[in-house]
């Protein structure tokens, strides 16, 4: 709103208080309908349902989720949804969600994500969309994972592979210092100290972490709200991102142990090979096409930090990488999203989809 607002933003500012206080708030949060496809250990995959006046075409997408965020995070809001995207474009479109992780699984470690519970979702979707191949898309940790599975795994049928805020060189990574005295390397599995000794990250942390740089800094305070009180939109988007913030989970024992050594502490990722259960996933193996996101003000995964991937990717026959406006959550789901990272995903998806089934490559 102006210092002196118009009539027009008095009457819109007046409309947006009592659709709150009467409606409890102004975001559409209702979730696009979905159907659970297949479930196992860790792993939940649903497939949403298609748009009642769109037929679906093209090769489906797999929407990975990161660890700690909730599956939500792609579908955010109604009009600010990626999802809800996919599907009125006629995109088959499905998630990978994790579930609530039990306690007597906080030993868990991040190979189980890429050694069995990825891999499984990959091949479950591709049975279900009729043997097509598969467009991963990973956000953050989600895409990380998606890109060792790629490499470790030439094998399952992935047609191309879309990252957005995946930090592969952590040492330009702000964020990683605070997370430092959060863990005693000399506790076994490098497990939390304080009060949250389960072994996670403090939900606080990661709240401020996210909050702190999404797509317009959404911040939850009285004057942001105030001075748009007139903007039906950026309220809407502050409600959500919220709401996604609240319902965020800490990571688990030896997974956040794991997170912390070998991408805080060791950087493991910036030369592009890991170890996952005794053997070497090198991202020069990903033999499938790349697309890369990162946000011109993530202060989670800053742009030399996912840039950084790019020139490790010499298996992939093509890489492109794409410098979007946004914060760690704005690149994928922020307001300028729908004009930024959502159409050049859309090219991209139809670059790579091959318009018929196609098996697994040997």
């Amino acid at each position: 709103m102006d210092l002196i607002p118009s009539p027009g933003q008095v009457v819109a500012a007046a409309g947006n208080v009592a659709q709150s206080l009467l409606h409890g708030g102004l975001a559409d949060l209702r979730p696009m309908p979905r159907i659970l496809v297949d479930e196992g250990d860790l792993r939940e995959v649903h497939h949403y349902r298609p748009a009642a006046d769109v037929v679906p075409e093209g090769d489906p997408v797999l929407l990975v989720a990161p660890l700690g965020a909730p599956a939500l995070c792609y579908d955010l809001r109604r009009g600010c949804s990626l999802v809800e995207h996919l599907v009125t474009r006629g995109r088959p479109t499905y998630l990978l969600d994790y579930g609530q992780v039990p306690l007597h699984d906080r030993a868990l470690e991040v190979d189980r994500w890429v050694d069995d519970v990825l891999p499984r979702a990959v091949e479950a979707v591709h049975q279900h969309a009729g043997g097509r191949g598969i467009h991963l898309l990973g956000w953050s940790l989600g895409g990380i994972f998606a890109m060792l599975v790629a490499a470790d795994r030439q094998d399952l049928p992935i047609a191309s592979l879309t990252v957005l805020g995946s930090p592969v060189d952590v040492t330009s990574v702000p964020l990683v210092a605070p997370a430092r005295p959060l863990v005693d390397p000399t506790i076994g599995g490098g497990r939390t100290r304080g009060r949250r000794a389960l072994g996670g990250v403090p939900v606080p942390l990661l709240d401020w972490a996210l909050a702190t740089v999404s797509a317009q800094q959404l911040v939850a305070k009285p004057l942001a709200v105030l001075t748009h009180l007139d903007d039906t939109d950026y309220l809407a988007q502050l409600e959500a991102v919220s709401r996604l913030t609240s319902t965020m989970t800490a990571y688990r024992g030896r997974t956040f142990g794991q997170l912390y050594h070998r991408f805080a502490k060791g950087n493991t990722l910036a030369a592009g090979r890991m170890e996952v259960l005794g053997r070497t996933v090198d991202l020069a193996d990903i033999a499938v096409p790349v697309l890369v996101f990162a946000g011109t003000t993530d202060a989670i995964a800053p742009l030399p930090a996912v840039r950084a991937v790019v020139p490790l990717l010499t298996g992939s026959p093509q890489v492109r990488f794409e410098i979007v406006p946004g914060g760690h959550l704005g690149t994928l789901t922020g307001r300028e999203a729908r004009r930024t990272t959502w159409p050049v995903l859309d090219e991209w998806l139809a670059q790579w989809s091959a318009g018929s089934p196609a098996p697994g490559r040997s």
